[in-house]
């Protein structure tokens, strides 16, 4: 079958598109009346909608914005419509991903500014590499409760992403471990603010309750 590249390119839209709902900002703006952006570290992820709008909220934003993007991978076969060899599909759906990733960290509806990115990631690894992704959530988890710093447990785990792929799953297609170690560079990078309040000794703990100041 002959490749529809405009199907191809109409579904990579639709992936950043979809990344492109700040369920934080939305949510906020909607149900509280506050623009998390305005608030806390100023960021529209989970981790500061949980500080400003409580933990239930952010439970809410974590799972949708990690289900948007898990979904923009799952439509990979549906706009390749069987025109794409499997490997690559698997190229087309990372592509998808980070379209939807993209989308989050620079959404075209709220003014390009978005969330760093991790939850759309979990999304995008949970579609493609579920095995891997519980293995590093246990490494957050043991980094969370024994920091309280949800951007150390991210970057940290980020970092360790390739090493699993690599070295303990053995992962043989090379676009996967090519995503593998994007996504060990892109969560640093979109956390060196943090990092640098980490170096200083600033960054905040994680607290459960809300805070609008």
């Amino acid at each position: 079958m002959e490749l529809n590249y405009i199907l191809l390119i109409t579904g990579g839209i639709v992936a950043y598109l979809l990344g492109s709902i700040s369920f934080s900002v939305w949510i906020g703006r909607i149900f509280h009346g506050i623009d998390v952006r305005e608030k806390g570290s100023g960021n529209a992820g989970a981790t500061n909608t949980i500080r400003v709008l409580g933990l239930r909220t952010g439970i809410i934003v974590l799972l949708l914005d990690t289900f948007k993007a898990w979904f923009s991978v799952q439509l990979a076969p549906l706009f390749a419509h069987g025109s794409l060899e499997v490997f690559q599909l698997i190229n087309y759906s990372i592509a998808l991903g980070a379209l939807a990733v993209l989308g989050h960290v620079f959404p075209l509806y709220t003014g390009f500014r978005g969330g760093k990115g991790v939850a759309s990631l979990v999304g995008v690894v949970i579609a493609l590499y579920p095995y891997a992704f519980l293995a590093v959530l246990l490494w957050f988890i043991f980094v969370f409760v024994l920091t309280r710093y949800v951007s150390l447990s991210s970057i940290t785990s980020a970092v360790l992403f390739p090493f699993l792929v690599i070295l303990i799953f053995h992962e043989k297609s090379l676009s996967l471990v090519i995503l593998s170690v994007f996504i060990a560079v892109f969560i640093p990078v979109t956390h060196r603010k943090n990092i640098k309040r980490l170096l200083k000794g600033e960054e905040l703990k994680m607290s459960f309750r809300k805070n609008q100041g």
